[in-house]
Protein backbone atom coordinates (compact mmCIF):
# COMPACT_ATOMS: atom_id res chain seq x y z
CA UNK A 1 0.00 0.00 0.00
CA UNK A 2 1.19 3.52 -0.80
CA UNK A 3 1.80 5.80 2.16
CA UNK A 4 -0.47 8.86 2.00
CA UNK A 5 0.93 12.14 3.30
CA UNK A 6 -1.50 14.99 3.98
CA UNK A 7 -1.58 18.40 2.26
CA UNK A 8 1.32 19.54 4.47
CA UNK A 9 3.34 16.49 3.48
CA UNK A 10 2.92 14.85 6.90
CA UNK A 11 1.68 11.56 8.28
CA UNK A 12 0.81 10.97 11.97
CA UNK A 13 3.04 8.43 13.72
CA UNK A 14 1.77 6.74 16.88
CA UNK A 15 4.82 5.62 18.85
CA UNK A 16 4.24 2.49 20.92
CA UNK A 17 6.51 0.57 23.31
CA UNK A 18 7.29 -2.68 21.50
CA UNK A 19 7.19 -4.74 24.72
CA UNK A 20 4.61 -3.16 27.00
CA UNK A 21 2.44 -1.90 24.11
CA UNK A 22 2.01 1.41 25.94
CA UNK A 23 1.37 4.36 23.62
CA UNK A 24 4.29 6.72 24.17
CA UNK A 25 3.56 9.70 21.98
CA UNK A 26 1.93 11.00 18.82
CA UNK A 27 4.27 12.74 16.41
CA UNK A 28 4.44 13.48 12.69
CA UNK A 29 6.75 12.38 9.92
CA UNK A 30 7.39 13.78 6.47
CA UNK A 31 9.09 11.83 3.71
CA UNK A 32 12.54 12.92 4.84
CA UNK A 33 12.09 12.01 8.51
CA UNK A 34 10.50 8.70 7.49
CA UNK A 35 13.51 7.94 5.29
CA UNK A 36 15.96 8.83 8.07
CA UNK A 37 14.00 6.64 10.49
CA UNK A 38 14.27 3.71 8.09
CA UNK A 39 17.98 4.35 7.46
CA UNK A 40 19.08 4.86 11.07
CA UNK A 41 16.72 2.51 12.90
CA UNK A 42 15.82 5.31 15.32
CA UNK A 43 12.83 7.65 15.30
CA UNK A 44 13.02 10.92 13.40
CA UNK A 45 10.06 13.28 13.20
CA UNK A 46 9.01 16.59 11.73
CA UNK A 47 8.23 19.39 14.18
CA UNK A 48 5.19 21.35 13.03
CA UNK A 49 5.93 24.19 15.47
CA UNK A 50 9.63 24.56 14.57
CA UNK A 51 9.15 23.37 10.99
CA UNK A 52 12.24 21.22 11.05
CA UNK A 53 13.36 17.61 11.38
CA UNK A 54 14.19 16.32 14.83
CA UNK A 55 15.88 13.15 16.00
CA UNK A 56 14.21 11.85 19.16
CA UNK A 57 16.82 11.78 21.93
CA UNK A 58 19.46 13.80 20.08
CA UNK A 59 19.71 16.15 23.07
CA UNK A 60 18.39 14.09 25.98
CA UNK A 61 19.87 10.75 24.94
CA UNK A 62 16.40 9.21 25.14
CA UNK A 63 16.50 7.67 21.70
CA UNK A 64 13.99 5.16 20.41
CA UNK A 65 15.11 2.03 18.59
CA UNK A 66 12.58 1.10 15.92
CA UNK A 67 11.67 -2.59 15.86
CA UNK A 68 8.55 -2.50 13.67
CA UNK A 69 6.34 -0.13 11.70
CA UNK A 70 2.77 -0.65 10.54
CA UNK A 71 0.61 1.34 8.15
CA UNK A 72 -3.14 1.59 8.74
CA UNK A 73 -5.77 0.35 6.31
CA UNK A 74 -6.14 3.78 4.68
CA UNK A 75 -2.40 4.31 4.35
CA UNK A 76 -2.53 7.64 6.18
CA UNK A 77 -1.25 6.79 9.68
CA UNK A 78 1.68 4.84 11.12
CA UNK A 79 2.26 2.83 14.27
CA UNK A 80 5.96 2.80 15.17
CA UNK A 81 6.97 0.15 17.70
CA UNK A 82 10.10 1.11 19.60
CA UNK A 83 12.42 0.14 22.43
CA UNK A 84 12.92 3.46 24.23
CA UNK A 85 16.18 4.44 25.88
CA UNK A 86 14.47 6.55 28.53
CA UNK A 87 11.27 8.57 28.87
CA UNK A 88 9.33 9.54 25.77
CA UNK A 89 7.89 12.73 27.23
CA UNK A 90 9.84 15.99 27.71
CA UNK A 91 8.35 16.14 31.23
CA UNK A 92 10.27 13.02 32.23
CA UNK A 93 7.20 10.79 32.13
CA UNK A 94 7.50 7.46 30.33
CA UNK A 95 4.59 8.36 28.06
CA UNK A 96 3.21 11.68 26.86
CA UNK A 97 -0.22 10.25 27.67
CA UNK A 98 0.16 10.39 31.45
CA UNK A 99 -2.72 12.71 32.31
CA UNK A 100 -5.62 10.57 33.55
CA UNK A 101 -8.99 11.62 32.11
CA UNK A 102 -10.82 8.46 33.16
CA UNK A 103 -9.42 5.66 35.29
CA UNK A 104 -9.38 2.19 33.82
CA UNK A 105 -12.04 -0.07 35.30
CA UNK A 106 -10.23 -2.56 37.53
CA UNK A 107 -12.71 -5.21 36.44
CA UNK A 108 -11.24 -5.04 32.92
CA UNK A 109 -8.16 -7.25 32.76
CA UNK A 110 -5.18 -6.15 30.69
CA UNK A 111 -1.76 -7.56 29.83
CA UNK A 112 -0.37 -4.22 30.99
CA UNK A 113 -0.48 -5.53 34.55
CA UNK A 114 2.29 -8.04 33.79
CA UNK A 115 4.69 -5.22 32.92
CA UNK A 116 3.59 -3.22 35.95
CA UNK A 117 3.92 -6.18 38.30
CA UNK A 118 7.31 -7.06 36.81
CA UNK A 119 8.58 -3.57 37.66
CA UNK A 120 7.07 -3.63 41.15
CA UNK A 121 8.77 -6.96 41.90
CA UNK A 122 12.11 -5.67 40.59
CA UNK A 123 11.80 -2.60 42.83
CA UNK A 124 10.89 -4.78 45.82
CA UNK A 125 14.12 -6.73 45.37
CA UNK A 126 16.10 -3.49 45.51
CA UNK A 127 14.18 -1.68 48.27
CA UNK A 128 13.23 -4.77 50.33
CA UNK A 129 10.42 -2.95 52.22
CA UNK A 130 9.84 -4.46 55.65
CA UNK A 131 6.69 -6.56 55.96
CA UNK A 132 6.15 -7.03 52.22
CA UNK A 133 5.49 -10.61 51.09
CA UNK A 134 7.78 -10.17 48.09
CA UNK A 135 10.59 -9.09 50.44
CA UNK A 136 10.01 -12.27 52.43
CA UNK A 137 10.33 -14.40 49.30
CA UNK A 138 13.57 -12.74 48.21
CA UNK A 139 14.95 -13.08 51.74
CA UNK A 140 14.18 -16.80 51.81
CA UNK A 141 15.71 -17.31 48.37
CA UNK A 142 15.31 -19.71 45.48
CA UNK A 143 14.32 -22.76 47.53
CA UNK A 144 11.28 -21.00 48.99
CA UNK A 145 10.38 -19.27 45.74
CA UNK A 146 10.69 -22.50 43.78
CA UNK A 147 8.57 -24.33 46.34
CA UNK A 148 5.84 -21.70 46.06
CA UNK A 149 5.83 -21.94 42.25
CA UNK A 150 5.38 -25.70 42.57
CA UNK A 151 2.61 -25.34 45.14
CA UNK A 152 0.73 -22.78 43.09
CA UNK A 153 1.05 -24.89 39.93
CA UNK A 154 -0.50 -27.80 41.81
CA UNK A 155 -3.32 -25.55 43.04
CA UNK A 156 -4.00 -24.50 39.44
CA UNK A 157 -4.30 -28.13 38.35
CA UNK A 158 -6.62 -28.95 41.27
CA UNK A 159 -8.86 -25.98 40.47
CA UNK A 160 -9.01 -27.06 36.83
CA UNK A 161 -9.83 -30.66 37.81
CA UNK A 162 -12.62 -29.31 40.01
CA UNK A 163 -13.96 -27.28 37.05
CA UNK A 164 -14.04 -24.29 39.39
CA UNK A 165 -13.47 -21.22 37.22
CA UNK A 166 -13.52 -18.80 40.16
CA UNK A 167 -10.90 -20.80 42.06
CA UNK A 168 -8.85 -21.30 38.90
CA UNK A 169 -8.80 -17.55 38.27
CA UNK A 170 -7.26 -16.82 41.67
CA UNK A 171 -4.84 -19.73 41.64
CA UNK A 172 -3.63 -18.87 38.14
CA UNK A 173 -2.98 -15.29 39.32
CA UNK A 174 -0.97 -16.63 42.29
CA UNK A 175 1.08 -18.84 39.96
CA UNK A 176 1.85 -15.99 37.58
CA UNK A 177 2.94 -13.71 40.44
CA UNK A 178 5.28 -16.32 41.92
CA UNK A 179 6.67 -17.14 38.48
CA UNK A 180 7.52 -13.45 37.99
CA UNK A 181 9.29 -13.45 41.36
CA UNK A 182 11.24 -16.54 40.29
CA UNK A 183 12.28 -14.91 37.00
CA UNK A 184 13.42 -11.79 38.86
CA UNK A 185 15.42 -13.84 41.36
CA UNK A 186 17.13 -15.62 38.47
CA UNK A 187 17.66 -12.32 36.59
CA UNK A 188 15.79 -13.64 33.57
CA UNK A 189 13.71 -10.90 31.99
CA UNK A 190 10.07 -11.72 31.29
CA UNK A 191 10.49 -10.39 27.76
CA UNK A 192 13.14 -13.01 27.05
CA UNK A 193 10.54 -15.66 27.86
CA UNK A 194 8.02 -13.92 25.65
CA UNK A 195 10.56 -13.81 22.83
CA UNK A 196 10.78 -17.61 23.00
CA UNK A 197 7.01 -17.82 22.61
CA UNK A 198 7.21 -15.37 19.70
CA UNK A 199 9.86 -17.46 17.94
CA UNK A 200 7.84 -20.63 18.44
CA UNK A 201 4.75 -18.91 17.08
CA UNK A 202 6.63 -17.78 13.98
CA UNK A 203 7.65 -21.39 13.28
Amino acid sequence: MTMKFDAQGLIPAIVQHAQTKEVLTLAYMNEQSYTKTMETGETWFYSRSRQELWHKGATSGHTQKVVAMRLDCDGDALVVEVLPNGPACHTGEESCFHEIVKEKDSAIGSLDILSTLKEVIANREVDMPEGAYTTYLFTEGIDKIGKKVGEEATEVVIAAKNCDAEELKWEAADLMYHLLVLLQEQKLDLYEVLSVLQKRHEK
